[in-house]
């Protein structure tokens, strides 16, 4: 097959370094990939562009993918979070983020492997705010059926085409008795009727996060809303060794956008010491998809060459400086590229 067109947006801070790590690893696996570049965040702005260019929208539109380093979105009045921003726009109704264990890299437990399903586009993060007198101000929590549905659906079919056993709803509906009581019963719902093959079970935040730190192993797939995504999928990816060593995926109906989900870490640009792990990873989650959508099996040979190389790598002592190693951004590259070259010579 031809390469598959891709929109690469590098990002901001360590940005441009963690995704030029990754398209080399990219390429040394031979990955049928060409990338169309724009830009968003400080990067757009300082380029004179909105802080997300409709170019770059309208890219991912045509293309239907993109892998995104860390963008930096400006402090201030008027400026919408990027992420956010493309997640609405694009209708990206999916977080996915695998946490699990890798060789090499020790952590307080062992056997992690979870998955955490967000919903991406309403919640808290609908951005619904007013003020109501001069010294009180309201945020407002939207849910829908629609959504509530949809992301509960796309949930129970996700663990049952990855062979996952069960699935948990964190939840507050002891207090949000309407909005997180909406989300419950769709999931309920959607079980009951389409996905009994699931084991289910519906736990409160606050016990579900004092569990988790107890024993992840009890966890497979985890089913949330906005904001509870965005912090249990933080506190999960410290189970494993942090941000620098998970990948992040936005998911529609008809368009991805694939991402490092740590910072862009401005304290450390340009002195080349920044982790490609994550990014890299989730070029691997994005040629996965590739392979599903597109009917590509050559997509999924390049990511799991991609794959055993840097479990390789990592296995034999290759850290970067943030997993307690020496390794620069270049060396640990070289490291991982190495290793698929090796596999294929």
């Amino acid at each position: 097959m031809s390469a598959h067109d891709v929109v690469l947006i590098p990002g901001d801070g360590i940005g441009p370094e963690v995704t030029s790590a990754a398209l080399r690893i990219l390429e040394a696996a031979e990955a049928p990939l060409a990338f169309d570049v724009h830009q968003a965040g400080l990067a757009a702005l300082e380029a004179g562009q909105d802080v997300l260019p409709a170019s770059t929208i309208e890219a991912i539109t045509h293309h239907g993918v993109a892998l995104k380093g860390p963008c930096t979105t400006p402090v201030g009045e008027g400026f919408k979070s990027i992420n956010v921003q493309l997640r609405q726009e694009l209708n990206l109704f999916a977080a996915v983020r695998p946490v699990r264990n890798l060789p090499g890299v020790t952590t307080r437990f062992d056997g992690v492997d979870l998955v955490i399903i967000r919903e991406n586009t309403e919640g808290l993060y609908s951005g619904v705010e007013n003020q109501v007198t001069a010294d009180v101000v309201m945020s407002m929590k939207v849910a829908t059926q629609t959504a509530c549905d949809r992301i509960a659906r796309w949930g129970f079919r996700f663990a049952t085409c990855r062979g996952r056993k069960k699935i948990t709803v964190f939840h507050k509906a002891n207090i949000m008795k309407l909005t997180d009581g909406l989300f419950l019963r769709c999931a309920r719902q959607v079980h009951q009727a389409e996905y009994p093959n699931i084991e289910y079970e519906e736990v409160i935040i606050d016990a579900g996060c004092m569990k988790l730190v107890q024993d992840p192993s009890q966890f497979d797939v985890l089913l949330l809303e906005n904001l509870y995504g965005d912090v249990v999928s933080d506190l999960c990816a410290g189970l494993v060794g942090g941000l620098g060593v998970v990948p992040g995926a936005n998911i529609g109906e008809e368009l991805a956008v694939f991402e490092a989900v740590h910072g862009s870490a401005p304290d450390i640009a340009g002195r080349g010491v920044a982790n490609p792990l994550a990014v890299s990873m989730s070029s691997v989650m994005m040629l996965n998809h590739l392979a599903e959508t597109r009917d590509d099996p050559s997509c999924r040979e390049a990511g799991e060459r991609i794959k055993v190389a840097y479990n390789l790598a990592l296995a034999d002592g290759c850290l970067t400086r943030d997993l307690g190693g020496n390794l620069d951004t270049t060396e640990f590259v070289n490291e991982v590229v190495d290793r698929i070259e090796g596999s294929s010579s």
